[in-house]
This record gives C-alpha cells, sequence and structure tokens, in this order.
C-alpha cells in the first residue's frame, strides 16, 4: 500500500518538479555566461533590499546565485530528492524573490500589492513560492 501512495504523490509532483525545475535549469544556465555589465545590474538590484549583497564582487554574486538555482533545477529534477527538501529549497528562493518585489520602489502600485509593469517579473514568484509550500506539506504527508 505504501508504495502505491508513493507512486501517486510522485506522479502528482511530476509536473510541479518538471515545470519549475526546467525553468530553475534555463535560469541558472543563463547566469554562467554573464558579463561584467549584466552582473553588476543584478548585484545592484538585489543589494537595494538586501543590502549585505552588495558588498562582494558582482561576478562572484552572479556566480553563486546560477550555482544556487541550478541546485534548486536538481533538488527538482531528480525524483530521489524528497519532496519536502526540494520544497524548502524553492521556498526559501521564493520568499527571497517576493522580498525583492515587496521592498523595492517600483514594483507596486502605490498602496497596494499589484504589480506594476515592472513588478510583473517579480510577483509571479508567488506561484514558485505555492508550489514549494505544496511539495513540502506532500513530503511531511508522505512520512506519515
Amino acid at each position: 500500500m505504501a508504495s502505491g501512495w508513493a507512486r501517486c504523490s510522485a506522479a502528482r509532483q511530476l509536473p510541479l518538479r518538471l515545470t519549475v525545475g526546467a525553468f530553475f535549469l534555463n535560469s541558472g544556465f543563463s547566469k554562467l555566461g554573464a558579463d561584467e555589465a549584466t552582473a553588476e545590474g543584478l548585484q545592484q538590484f538585489a543589494a537595494t533590499t538586501y543590502p549585505f549583497l552588495g558588498k562582494q564582487d558582482a561576478q562572484k554574486f552572479v556566480r553563486l546565485l546560477s550555482a544556487g538555482e541550478l541546485a534548486i533545477a536538481t533538488a527538482l529534477l531528480l525524483p530521489v530528492v524528497p519532496a519536502a527538501v526540494a520544497g524548502v529549497a524553492l521556498t526559501a528562493f521564493s520568499v527571497g524573490t517576493l522580498g525583492l518585489y515587496l521592498r523595492t520602489p517600483g514594483m507596486r502600485e502605490e498602496g497596494s500589492l499589484r504589480p506594476t509593469e515592472q513588478g510583473i517579473a517579480l510577483a509571479k514568484d508567488v506561484w514558485m513560492l505555492g508550489i514549494g509550500v505544496s511539495l513540502i506539506a506532500e513530503g511531511v504527508n508522505e512520512h506519515r
């Protein structure tokens, strides 16, 4: 019975893990060869909300960001990684990007959670937060 539950659980997780994992894989690989201007732009944007990120080298920041995204992609795409572990990684990353959305001026309409045109790229991360929390819940449920 337990193996039937595990197969059903894995089947439910597959679309979530594949779509978000592919997204992170693409994003991580695209940052691997970032030029200096791109690296500085990404670092400056992140440092507006998280000032400690402005203290390191921009290229190092982008390499670490890329490595983090590739690690999350791996956790999502490898079925041997438990759902709760993949969900925690995805949730943590999403909380960070949603922090950028909520704290960066110009991302939201004044006095609202509704995104501006510039904020849409970060506001969409709320979906990744929902998927991460769902994977955590699924993973916890698997071990009951």
